[in-house]
């Protein structure tokens, strides 16, 4: 099978050729061509939906195998839940609304992410008050190291703010614990999980920790992702990208100091089971990034960061701007390379920097190249 450059297997839509490519179709043949790179002594890089991934534009010197296994099978059910498992390549999306569709509550408010199941666990994924956490019964693996199949559990994953055990195990893409499935209990009923988001609660007309009909909190979520381009259209630059690129910071609230306004948006912390983190706080980084000067679509010709003394198209000559609907999103505007996406990632997290005193982090995988 020819290679493919990881561009094709993208949202970004950057990233030179793969040295070698397989399809993983199911587990066994997931473990099977993770262990033949490995007994090859070639490097491994996993690629499910490419929506959090950014790769050299060298490419890849090592196999890149192509996570496309599928399947949705109910293991047990009761009156008040059902436990799913899914497989790492099954779409995440689809998942979503097949359980909104059957009345099963827990990830209502994920809908519209872009990807593969199996990617969820390994940063936590999550959006509008909602992670995976929350419903994450066990996932199964493959450990490299061991070479053989683990099921970890909550304690084990060591879930917390858009990270876990597998992100922290995972080199350069590379990860120990290659994901096969995972399992979700999820609770039966027609409205949702008690919305937790101040945004999606006003849209929904509800308050925040009051319930609201399954569907719409569906339409809701979707439609509000979709107006800050983070939902896939193939027609729209702006959806061409991660997603947010940087994680909104948690500090320690003595680490604020007196750079960061009052007026600035402060949120609580949580822990994987919704109880609160003392002592710590989360920034916005749409707002630090739109504070600090950098405005819906900085980088193309044009735009400008007065604060700052920047120009968009200085940056990288248009081809990588931020999304003209949202600040979080870096795009590829039509010809960008990795390194254009890298420039302006750079140029942003060190404007927020020298503005606020915050240092972002990316929240994308980045393989053989860095912000």
């Amino acid at each position: 099978m020819t290679a493919p450059r990881i561009a094709e297997l993208t949202t970004a839509a950057v990233g030179g050729p793969a040295q070698d490519y397989v399809r993983a179709e199911d587990e066994q043949g997931l473990v099977d061509a993770v262990d033949a790179a490995d007994d090859a002594g070639r490097a491994v890089l996993l690629v499910g939906g490419g929506s959090n991934l950014i790769a050299a534009d060298a490419g890849f010197a090592g196999t890149v195998v192509h996570v496309v296994s599928r399947g949705v099978e109910v293991l047990a059910e009761d009156a008040d839940s059902v436990l799913l498992e899914v497989q790492a390549g099954h779409s995440w999306d689809e998942l979503v609304a097949r359980a909104v569709r059957d009345g099963l509550v827990g990830v209502e408010a994920l809908s519209g992410i872009p990807g593969t199941t199996g990617a969820t666990p390994v940063q936590n994924v999550g959006a509008y008050g909602q992670e995976v956490a929350q419903t994450i019964e066990l996932v199964r693996v493959w450990d490299r190291r061991d070479r053989r199949v683990r099921e970890l559990g909550p304690g084990e994953l060591a879930f917390s703010y858009r990270d876990s055990l597998l992100k922290r195990t995972t080199v350069d893409g590379s990860p120990r614990h290659v994901v096969l499935a995972v399992r979700f209990r999820l609770g039966r009923g027609a409205e949702s999980a008690p919305v937790r988001y101040a945004e999606l609660a006003r849209r929904l007309g509800v308050a925040v920790g009051e319930r609201a009909p399954l569907r719409q909190v569906r339409e809701t979520v979707l439609a509000l992702r979709a107006g800050k381009g983070m939902v896939l259209d193939p027609a729209d630059r702006d959806t061409y990208s991660t997603g947010s690129f940087f994680t909104n910071p948690v500090l320690a609230v003595g680490a604020l100091g007196d750079r960061v306004p009052q007026d600035a948006p402060r949120f609580p912390v949580v822990d994987a089971q919704g109880r609160p983190v003392e002592d710590r706080v989360k920034l916005s980084a749409a707002w630090l990034i739109d504070h600090a000067g950098f405005g819906r679509g900085f980088g193309l010709p044009g735009t400008r960061n007065e604060r700052l003394g920047l120009d968009g198209a200085d940056v990288a000559g248009g081809r990588a701007a931020l999304s003209t609907k949202h600040t979080l999103a870096l795009t590829n505007r039509g010809g960008a390379s990795a390194a254009d996406l890298m420039a302006l990632a750079r140029t942003v997290r060190d404007g927020v920097a020298s503005v606020y005193g915050v240092d972002l982090v990316a929240e994308p995988v980045l393989v053989g190249t860095a912000v």
